[in-house]
């Protein structure tokens, strides 16, 4: 069966140390690959994007790193604006910018949508990530961002071979692989898990035991009536709702076990930190 390549980032693993980043222009800046690719300038290009993101307010406060190759896309843009087949997507689904054929192609960097193609003013071609496909074609098993990630956080793999690694990956994350920009329709195969969304936390405080924290603490979200997800606080009195839809009404309920209930409304248009919530001991009436 003939290989189809693909990458899946898992973001919730990534620790912004920039090995990917590193590892790609070690591979590809001063070095020509004649069918491949020319040398990667040293400034101005990004094969390998990471973008950070910060999110929250203090002080709850987190940092996502997403890794942005090539997409490698299935329907890629890139080859349906290319002339005489400058940009040609192989049998194993790699998109390869042909280094000759592609002189003077600039249209070929604004077909991208992802915007990962760049544009080598001295050589005057169009450039862009290959998933190292001169080092695939000599047997190697990754490109060299995968090989240097310490975390695991890039997989990649044959998505045709059942018993692959990635293809492992696919059949148990069900329902946590996205696509950046799906609206795109270009059916990309590099696919992501924990794409930043939305999160709500807070922190459960029982106003009679201050020196305590009030864990075990049964905390919910809704939305429109229904309960969107259920959480205990932790060790620390602290609860967290990750993955949320922007720019939703939100109600978040605390009940505790001899303990008035609260309830408070939250719109996600932005990353909520609720801040300290007080539970009141519900007073016990004299007989």
């Amino acid at each position: 069966m003939v290989k189809k390549y693909g990458m899946i980032v898992d973001i919730t693993r990534c620790n912004g140390c920039y090995n990917c980043f590193l590892a790609c222009r070690d591979e590809f800046c001063g070095n020509d690959y004649p069918g491949y690719s020319v040398a990667q300038p040293f400034s101005g290009q990004f094969w390998v994007k990471v973008i950070e993101k910060e999110r929250g307010q203090y002080p709850k406060v987190k940092v996502a790193y997403t890794v942005i190759p090539c997409m490698q896309c299935e329907k890629p843009s890139c080859v349906d604006v290319s002339s005489n087949k400058a940009v040609y997507q192989r049998l194993d689904g790699i998109v390869i910018i042909d280094p000759e054929k592609a002189k003077g192609q600039k249209q070929i960097v604004n077909a991208c949508p992802y915007r990962v193609i760049y544009w080598n003013e001295e050589k005057n071609i169009p450039q862009k990530c290959t998933f190292c496909a001169h080092l695939l074609d000599q047997g190697w098993k990754e490109p060299r961002c995968v090989e240097s990630c310490p975390t695991k956080a890039l997989v990649f793999g044959d998505l045709n071979d059942p018993d692959s690694e990635i293809s492992r990956i696919i059949a148990t994350a069900k329902g946590k692989l996205e696509v950046l920009h799906p609206e795109y329709g270009l059916m990309p195969k590099v696919q992501y898990i924990g794409i930043p969304k939305r999160f709500v936390a807070g922190e459960v405080v029982f106003r009679d035991k201050k020196d305590e924290c009030a864990a075990g603490v049964k905390v919910t979200l809704s939305s429109k009536g229904n309960a969107d997800k259920v959480t205990k606080t932790d060790n620390y009195g602290d609860f967290e709702f990750e993955g949320l839809d922007a720019d939703k009404d939100y109600t978040v309920s605390i009940e505790h076990s001899g303990y008035s209930a609260k309830k408070v409304k939250v719109k996600t248009n932005i990353d909520t930190y609720l801040g300290e919530i007080l539970l009141g001991k519900i007073a016990v009436k004299n007989k």
